[in-house]
C-alpha cells in the first residue's frame, strides 16, 4: 500500500539517501550544504515543500515543489521541482500517486497549474508524465550566474 505524507524529523536519513540518488541520476553533485539546506525549508514549509511515499511503511519516493507568481496566469502556479523514486519501487504507482499528490496539495492552494521538467532521455519517467500531464514542448535552457 502507497501512502504520501509530509516530511517527518524521522525521515531525515531515508529522504537525503533517495535525494542524493536523484542528484547521482541527473550526473550532478552537490555539497552537503544543499541537503541542509532543503531540509530546513521543507521543515519550516513556507517556500519550498516535500512530500514523501512509502510503500509497506518504507519510505521509497521524495518530491520537492514550490510555488511561484506566474505572469501568464491570474493565480500562482506549482513547480514541481524533483520527484524519485527507490529503484526498487518502480513501476508500482510511486511516482504517480507523488504527481497526484503535489496536484492536489497545489490546487487546495489555488495554483492553476502544476508543471515540470525532464531529461529528453528520461524515457521511464516520460512514458508515466505523458499519461498525467501534455508535454508543451518547450526547451529549456540555463544561463549560470
Amino acid at each position: 500500500m502507497i501512502t504520501i505524507a509530509p516530511l517527518t524529523p524521522e525521515d531525515r536519513e531515508a529522504w537525503e539517501d533517495l535525494f542524493r540518488a536523484y542528484i547521482a541520476f541527473y550526473e550532478r553533485v552537490a555539497p552537503q550544504e544543499v541537503y541542509d539546506r532543503a531540509w530546513r525549508e521543507f521543515r519550516e514549509g513556507r517556500r519550498m515543500h516535500a512530500l514523501v511515499a512509502r510503500l509497506d511503511g518504507k519510505l521509497v519516493g521524495i518530491t520537492h515543489f514550490l510555488v511561484h507568481p506566474s505572469t501568464s496566469a491570474l493565480t500562482d502556479v506549482c513547480y514541481l521541482q524533483d520527484l524519485f523514486t527507490a529503484p526498487e519501487a518502480r513501476g508500482k504507482g510511486v511516482a504517480r500517486a507523488l504527481v497526484d499528490a503535489v496536484a492536489d496539495w497545489a490546487r487546495g492552494q489555488g495554483c492553476e497549474r502544476v508543471y515540470w521538467h525532464t531529461k529528453e532521455s528520461n524515457a521511464t519517467a516520460r512514458r508515466l508524465y505523458d499519461q498525467v500531464a501534455v508535454n508543451r514542448g518547450f526547451i529549456q535552457y540555463q544561463l549560470p550566474l
